[in-house]
């Protein structure tokens, strides 16, 4: 009788521990599979990408010394695509020191990520979406973020300071006074715009109404005080012209069939442009190009037109590559917004195109306040739309006599990067990337130069018919 319950007592320990091997191996072949791994640094944030055949899901937890998120990841197993995500770390990422992966359970995969600061992550799932299938996203954001105003006022510093070394020494003597040189002839004043940007964020210019805020001086958004030199005439100015390279990080844009990806083309002549508008002036105000993205990583709509309006950015231009279906249309196109409907069929399906940036790029959705967005989105005036239709026609007639054009005039539909309501805003796709022909030129050296030269002539002739206004300052 005993050795009849020990063989059935065996045999049933023999049946759960198959059901259990049948129920694992169900559960394997159920499980989500890591397809691809991607990791995108920046000054803003880093972004580490898993995509997977199936959702992720996910537990994390941030510690603080030393600093480093560990995310238990369920249902996975370790396979080689996964590992090669330790060496996608570049050694110049602003945020993230180093990623390590493992087994922790049977079904528990552990990343740890070290990191190189204190970092406020958020880590969310992201739907399938042509060319995607599941990804599972950590954005890394610095606790301490540079202020983009800031970070332009210390550059803007910085050459003004090697201009100076560049400038004859000022001496006193019987042939030279204060302001003059030793050949006793007047020196022009020099009119920092450091101080005109403190005025427009409505602090003081003056060192006694500063030196209150000397003991801060390292915190973002304030400048130590000895650094800024105030102007007696007023008469100069700093102009901002916000330049937003279009796509990038997850989302590629356009691909050309021969590879060429429009984030990457759009960024080097954004580049361009930008030298080419710190180099000028324009009625005797100093010019200063902010790009929204100056690398190759990904930037929401909303975040573009929220930067432009940190910098108190005088224009923006957003600057893309166009594409279609088939390979034969052609020709650079100007866009601005509309209040109503878009201005022809193929100006809202661009817009349409463009405003699916977020989808493709991920977006945390649980982090926007949909309310406050909106509202932003829907304060764009009357004004800021003549303003740009003003803009883009200046540019797209220097655009045609370097290249084609696509259409003659300045179009117009809802795109939801031009909505900054106090800034005259246009999109500019400098041609089509579908096109083979057009697809070479983009990669062209010389053209891009050509284009970055049309559209700083656009710049200029805009503001040769609607000077800058003067700014009150602030003391």
């Amino acid at each position: 009788m005993m050795q009849r319950r020990e063989l059935l007592h065996a045999g049933a320990v023999v049946l759960l521990l198959g059901r259990s091997e049948l129920a694992h191996s169900a559960n394997t072949r159920n499980a989500p599979s890591i397809v691809a791994v991607r990791v995108w640094p920046a000054q803003d944030y880093s972004r580490v990408t898993l995509e997977s055949d199936a959702p992720l899901h996910a537990k994390q937890t941030f510690i603080s010394q030393p600093p480093r998120l560990a995310v238990d990841i369920d249902n996975l197993t370790l396979n080689p695509t996964l590992r090669e995500l330790v060496a996608k770390v570049q050694a110049d990422d602003p945020n993230i020191a180093g990623i390590r992966v493992g087994q922790y359970t049977k079904s528990v995969v552990r990343l740890v990520i070290d990191l190189k600061q204190a970092i406020e992550p958020q880590v969310f799932a992201l739907k399938p979406i042509e060319p995607y299938q599941h990804r599972l996203v950590f954005d890394l954001y610095p606790k301490v973020s540079t202020d983009p105003l800031t970070a332009l006022i210390a550059e803007q510093l910085r050459q003004t300071q090697e201009a100076d070394k560049k400038l004859p020494p000022v001496v006193n003597g019987p042939t030279g006074g204060k302001g003059t040189v030793g050949t006793g002839h007047a020196v022009p004043e020099v009119i920092d715009p450091l101080a005109e940007l403190m005025a427009r964020q409505g602090k003081a210019s003056t060192p006694d109404a500063q030196s209150t805020h000397a003991t801060s001086s390292t915190q973002p958004g304030n400048i130590p005080p000895e650094l800024i030199r105030e102007s007696t005439s007023g008469t100069n100015r700093l102009i901002i012209i916000a330049l937003d390279p279009g796509h990038g990080g997850e989302d590629p844009g356009a691909i050309g069939r021969r590879g060429t990806r429009e984030k990457d083309v759009v960024l080097r002549l954004a580049r361009q442009l930008r030298d080419r508008i710190n180099a000028s002036q324009v009625n005797g105000h100093t010019l200063r190009a902010f790009l929204t993205r100056d690398g190759d990583f990904f930037v929401p709509l909303h975040v573009r037109v929220n930067k432009a309006r940190q910098v108190k950015a005088d224009l923006f231009v957003s600057i893309h590559a166009d594409a279609f279906y088939t390979p034969r249309p052609q020709g650079a196109s100007v866009f601005a917004l509309s209040h109503g409907g878009a201005s022809s069929s193929a100006a809202r399906w661009m817009a349409a195109k463009e405003n699916k940036a977020d989808l493709i790029g991920g977006v945390n959705i649980e982090t926007q306040d949909v309310q406050v967005q909106r509202a932003l989105l829907d304060m764009s005036t009357s004004a800021q739309i003549r303003d740009s239709l003003q803009l883009g026609g200046a540019m797209l007639q220097e655009i045609g006599r370097v290249g084609k054009l696509h259409k003659p005039r300045v179009e117009q539909a809802g795109f939801a990067v031009l909505k900054a309501p106090d800034i005259p805003s246009v999109l500019v796709e400098a041609a089509f990337i579908s096109n083979p022909t057009e697809e070479a030129r983009l990669n062209s050296a010389s053209y891009q130069a050509q284009l970055a030269d049309a559209l700083m002539k656009g710049i200029e002739a805009y503001f040769a018919k609607n000077p800058p206004l003067a700014r009150t300052r602030s003391l």
